[in-house]
């Protein structure tokens, strides 16, 4: 195999495919890329079995071929390269020489044959939406995916196709983050939970065009991402969902409506006064009058009063501040509305459109 690229155009492909190199594996073959050359593009992919990208990379085929070069080290190579021509050429030993004007590296490859392509996706079951909508929709909900493993379900999103709204959720046993977007065309209906480690690589690899779809794929068992030059497929995790619906509800004894950006400051106030290892809350009282937000810790205590519109009762009310951060700070509208029935229910943020809904579960004060 012998191939030659600009040093930028190879780079941009090994930085989206090494999004899927596993950091710890027990198949040394997994902690390469394939090059793949043998037919008339240039592919490169890597996969770690419950994630795998394949992207097409500009360059000229001198000689059709395809080799596993270990991603680690062939990225920090190609990044190290001068901005000039890359070759790239493969012997029938598996080594592989990478020149770029005056440096000449030899390392050793392994057979294109032994890495695992990904799995072939039936392209019958798809939605299409733009990339933008799906950047944001991810940046809009992934924060309250669950950390940790203890339960599978948390650590991944819904992601529902009914009525024509593409519906995805997300939670991790103190708050849900939900987002539904109108679809430009008719689709079937689809339920899948797609793993939190996916969309945040995805998002990451979007350009976020409004003008550049994104073709969603789904099967039983996996998902496929189709855009520009590349591929993402994801194993889907199993088990049923959460039903979310019936955590959701429409009764209230207070409603206020506030400057979203002033709230949000408040609470970034507020938590300067906390350190790493408090679980200080924010306290929020609400009267006639207005809305208090205060804090107290061990390095001092702040006040700060903020200008609402209130329906219904006062109520006095505690909050993890990261909660509240998380979500005002991905929340576009200048004002926003806020629900809540008693200190102990859950609070609600949500638009009348039915677009977003935030749930906060409140803390003890």
């Amino acid at each position: 195999m012998k191939l030659s690229f600009e040093k930028q155009t190879l780079l941009n492909a090994i930085n989206i495919v090494m999004k899927a190199v596993p950091s710890r594996t027990t198949m040394p073959i997994l902690e390469c890329i394939l090059i793949d050359a043998s037919e008339n593009e240039i592919r490169l992919t890597a996969n770690d079995m419950e994630l795998g990208i394949e992207t097409k990379a500009e360059g000229s085929i001198l000689e059709p071929g395809k080799i596993a070069i270990d991603a680690k080290l062939f990225s920090e190579i190609v990044r190290k390269l001068p901005d000039s021509m890359v070759w790239l050429e493969s012997d029938d030993s598996f080594n592989v020489t990478i020149n770029c004007e005056k440096a000449n590296f030899r390392i050793p490859g392994k057979p294109g044959d032994e890495f695992s392509y990904l799995p072939f996706i039936e392209r019958e079951r798809y939605i299409s939406i733009s990339q933008f909508t799906l950047k944001e929709v991810i940046r809009q909900t992934i924060f309250s995916i669950a950390a940790n493993e203890n339960n599978k379900l948390m650590t991944g999103e819904l992601f529902e196709v009914k009525d024509d709204f593409l519906r995805v959720v997300s939670l991790d046993g103190h708050r849900i983050s939900i987002r539904r977007v109108k679809l430009k065309d008719h689709y079937e209906d689809e339920k899948v939970i797609v793993p939190g480690k996916t969309l945040n690589e995805i998002s990451k690899i979007l350009s976020g065009e409004t003008e550049k779809e994104v073709l969603i794929y789904f099967t039983n068992n996996h998902i496929l991402f189709e855009f520009d030059d590349t591929i993402v497929v994801s194993r889907l995790i199993e088990g049923q969902y959460f039903n979310v619906d019936q955590m959701l509800s429409t009764d209230y004894e207070t409603k206020i409506t506030l400057n979203k950006q002033e709230f949000l400051d408040a609470i970034e106030r507020s938590v300067l006064l906390i350190r790493e290892s408090d679980k200080k809350p924010i306290i929020i009282t609400v009267t006639e009058s207005g809305m208090e937000v205060a804090i107290r810790s061990a390095i001092g205590s702040l006040k700060e009063d903020i200008m609402i519109r209130r329906e219904g009762k006062d109520i006095t009310i505690g909050f993890n501040p990261k909660f509240l951060i998380d979500a005002l700070r991905v929340i576009d509208d200048e004002s926003v509305d806020i629900y809540m029935v008693n200190s102990k229910a859950p609070c609600f943020i949500r638009d009348g459109g039915g677009e977003y809904i935030y749930l906060i579960l409140p803390v003890n004060i």
